[in-house]
């Protein structure tokens, strides 16, 4: 991250990887909870991952990630999500 501009990168660096730890923290909370709670927190694993995709869109807007590494990380957060959904998915009762 060092080809951030120094006035940002302190503050946008920080948001994402707060929203990343926030990410891993919701998931290793579900894991030891149960029910609605372990839903809850599987949720809140799901805002802190769209957090990361939009820091990380804006920071390849502004060009701090070339096309190459936006495109090497979009495919690590897809996954990520995809196994998420399939984790809330198992979650969730079933509705009828």
């Amino acid at each position: 991250m060092e080809r951030f501009p120094r006035i940002y990168r302190h503050t946008v660096t920080r948001r994402l990887s707060d929203a990343a730890l926030d990410f891993q923290e919701r998931l290793l909370e579900a894991q030891s909870l149960r029910g609605q709670h372990r839903i809850n927190a599987l949720r809140q694993a799901d805002g802190a991952l769209n957090r990361v995709r939009i820091y990380l869109r804006l920071i390849h807007h502004w060009r701090w990630l070339n096309d190459s590494q936006y495109e090497h990380v979009s495919r690590m957060v897809m996954e990520l999500g995809r196994m998420l959904g399939g984790w809330i998915k198992r979650t969730e009762p079933t509705r009828k």
